[in-house]
């Protein structure tokens, strides 16, 4: 009864002006509720109004209702950004205005009849004839001298410089005093040979480099690409001497270890093949190890990618005699065997 008195009186004293306005906000927002929805469904007219009432009746948020004042706010603010966007945009053109058709025939002849001038040089002979464009303009309707297709990705690079890339790559191995060793090696993409093995604990660039050199043997080329990632090991020494024996250089990308597939398989096919097997006690068994698996994997293992053949294809230690006693012979103490017919 006192709250209802309390009201009473405070709607007594307001004046006439604020109670028509309160009665038209609960009237509209009862005209929403009666709407044949199981939810009140607000419609941009129902938007627009609350909108106004906002700007122009003080007393608004205490007679809404169904939604909260917030969200009318949200609803003016997006309403203004929609109205400048349209002002912004009213009468006028995207981007820059295009040039007339005169012009870039002009261009286009500029181009076809000097072949050796390029955008900025052709900006600056329109400009003594009169015509203000920017050397990007310029560029954009230059005739096409080459009509080339895509440049080839890396997969394709890889297929037709296969016979003269090498690969280098560094990985860990633990001894059982934890030691940490590294490991490097050179692989050969048109075989999968592996050329070349050393074992380091502290690899430098000049080590690194110097092992580059020790891998170009007298009897074996250098290679015309050498990939390899963007570790510091290779430093401005081993830069220099790669450059030294005319073997350009090509660093993966961050992170893509895909891009050099091949080091990666072989790292993973000596730890789960070899050195998952093995305790490493000091620097020279890993070097050790590393020479036997190195063996049998260029002469002995064969891989699907070479037709189940091995790297260097050996058959020196094999004999066609169909007949003849299957010899085996024991890899990494009994770790692997090999098998040839005797003679």
């Amino acid at each position: 009864m006192l709250r209802f008195l309390v009201w009473a009186i405070s709607a007594a004293l307001r004046p006439r002006a604020l109670l028509v306005a309160e009665n038209v906000c609960l009237r509209q927002q009862l005209g929403v509720l009666q709407r044949r929805h199981r939810q009140p469904r607000l419609r941009n007219g129902d938007r627009q109004f609350w909108i106004c009432a906002s700007r122009w009746f003080a007393d608004w948020r205490n007679s809404l209702l169904i939604v909260r004042p917030e969200t009318v706010l949200r609803w003016h603010r997006r309403g203004w950004r929609a109205y400048w966007s349209w002002r912004s945009n009213r009468g006028r053109r995207r981007g820059r205005r295009p040039i007339s058709q005169e012009l870039q025939a002009l261009i286009r002849r500029m181009t076809a009849e000097n072949r050796l001038w390029g955008q900025k040089r052709i900006q600056a002979e329109l400009a003594r004839l009169g015509f203000r464009v920017s050397a990007r303009t310029v560029a954009k309707y230059m005739s096409r001298r080459h009509n080339r297709g895509p440049s080839p990705g890396w997969r394709e690079f890889l297929k037709r410089h296969e016979s003269n890339i090498w690969a280098c790559d560094f990985f860990c191995v633990r001894t059982i005093w934890f030691q940490t060793l590294y490991v490097f090696f050179v692989v050969r993409h048109v075989n999968r040979e592996i050329l070349h093995v050393a074992v380091t604990p502290c690899p430098t660039a000049e080590w690194t480099a110097q092992q580059i050199i020790e891998c170009c043997a007298w009897d074996r080329w250098p290679p015309r690409f050498l990939i390899h990632d963007r570790d510091s090991r290779y430093g401005a020494t081993f830069d220099r001497r790669v450059r030294h024996l005319g073997i350009e250089q090509v660093r993966t990308p961050l992170r893509a270890p895909r891009a050099n597939a091949i080091s990666e398989r072989w790292v993973k096919s000596v730890r789960a093949e070899c050195l998952d097997h093995l305790f490493i006690f000091n620097e020279a068994g890993l070097r050790r190890v590393m020479a036997s698996y190195v063996s049998y994997f260029n002469h002995w293992r064969p891989h699907r990618s070479l037709r189940q053949r091995t790297p260097c294809d050996s058959t020196v230690l094999r004999s066609r005699a169909p007949n003849g006693k299957i010899i085996a012979a024991n890899i990494l103490g009994g770790l692997h065997h090999v098998y040839w017919r005797a003679a």
